[in-house]
């Protein structure tokens, strides 16, 4: 069994369409797994069927239907099972494709989000940007949780201001996520952490960085190094800008 995403446009939302395109994959025997809006006026579907000549054959049918149109019809991506499961698609920068943004109501989205990012094998390094207290921390925790990983905090302004020398012996596991603070590790740290963070970064496992374009600034890495960038704000219009957290701030106040 193969899984489709399918995803159109309602031109026309007539009475009984939904009908009528449930009876028609029915009729070629594939199966609707899940279903649900995705945006304003579209409708977005995860199907399965064992044969491709009969998928072919719906989605040929489906463009003769006047009251849509085929947005996307492809083996599923992660952001398409996302959006069906909340029901709206993961923005994405239009010039950087990967950096995706996300506003604090939609923290279960992103929690999900980042869950299955952690779920990867080797080596694969996000990046994650807002303001102080929007929940980067706890997003970040929260989805290592959903991917059923153990996390340890290198450096982190959470509860009160951790700066890691050492690591035990338990922690340095590829199913560990390491969480650093770009601002902690860069700017009010030792040599001995930046070295462990130079080792943490060696690893074959996941890391998040928060603070990236800190963290790049202050040390030998670069952006392009990143694999994913999450944009956290409050409100849709909010500015991230680190001037206010790099001005003396306690460690409770960039945390």
């Amino acid at each position: 069994m193969k899984e489709w995403y399918l995803e159109y446009q309602i031109h026309n939302n007539r009475p009984g369409l939904l009908g009528d395109i449930s009876s028609l994959l029915g009729m070629l025997k594939i199966n609707i797994v899940t279903i649900n809006g995705v945006d304003d006026m579209r409708r977005g579907m995860l199907i399965r069927s064992a044969s491709d000549d009969q998928v072919a054959r719906f989605h040929a049918i489906l463009h003769t239907i006047d009251s849509i149109t085929v947005r996307k019809f492809r083996e599923p991506h992660l952001r398409d099972r996302l959006a069906i499961r909340h029901g709206r698609y993961i923005e994405r920068d239009a010039d950087d494709r990967k950096t995706f943004r996300f506003i604090r109501t939609e923290l279960g989205l992103l929690v999900d989000f980042m869950a299955e990012l952690f779920k990867r094998d080797g080596h694969y390094l996000v990046g994650i940007r807002g303001m102080p207290r929007v929940g980067k921390t706890e997003s970040i925790v929260a989805a290592s949780v959903c991917a059923n990983k153990r996390w340890s905090f290198i450096s982190s302004t959470l509860l009160r201001q951790t700066v890691r020398n050492q690591l035990a012996d338990d922690e340095l596991s590829e199913d560990h996520i390491f969480i650093i603070d770009g601002i902690v590790s860069t700017m009010r740290s030792t040599e001995r952490h930046r070295t462990l963070v130079r080792d943490i970064m060696r690893l074959s496992a996941v890391k998040v960085v928060e603070h990236p374009d800190i963290f790049v600034r202050e040390t030998e890495y670069e952006l392009e190094d990143f694999d994913c960038i999450i944009e956290l704000r409050n409100n849709e219009k909010e500015k991230i800008s680190y001037e206010m957290m790099e001005s003396g701030f306690s460690s409770f106040d960039i945390s």
